[in-house]
This record gives C-alpha cells, sequence and structure tokens, in this order.
C-alpha cells in the first residue's frame, strides 16, 4: 500500500525544527547528512521528531530534501 503525503504534512516537515542537541533551532532538512546517518544507525528519537527526522533522512537519502526548501519559500510561514 503506498501513502501519499498531503500537503500539509509536508508543510509541516518543511517547517519543524530540532528540539534538542548541536542542530537544536535548526529546520530539520538543513541538518547535515552525515548527522542523520549518524541517529539511523543509533536509532531515531520516540516521537512526532524522531519520526519527522527519518522522514527527512529518506529524502536527503533520495536527494530531494530540496522540495522542503522550496515548500518554505512557496508557502511561508505566516501567510
Amino acid at each position: 500500500m503506498k501513502l501519499k503525503p498531503s500537503q500539509e504534512t509536508l508543510i509541516e516537515l518543511a517547517y519543524a525544527k530540532m528540539h534538542f542537541g548541536k542542530y537544536k533551532g535548526y529546520f530539520l532538512s538543513d541538518i547535515p547528512e552525515y548527522y542523520l546517518v549518524w541517529y539511523r544507525q543509533k536509532g531515531f528519537p520516540q516521537g512526532k521528531t524522531g519520526e519527522q527526522m527519518q522522514q527527512v533522512f529518506e529524502l536527503k537519502l533520495n536527494g530531494m530534501e530540496g522540495i522542503l526548501r522550496q515548500i518554505r519559500k512557496r508557502y511561508p510561514k505566516g501567510r
């Protein structure tokens, strides 16, 4: 079964930020890939942030993280 991400989910992912650690305050899509690879090996944290980190990892792995930057440009927060 394939799931199609909703527009709202992608916008939320584009604006998701890191809440802890070395990259606290960064958009998840702006965190270096090596850091997400480290978490992949260690285990992503439980909860929404961990799920979003995993989604961003998959996008980066497939060279698609630019989509999240485009979404932030197209749908500025506060609109």
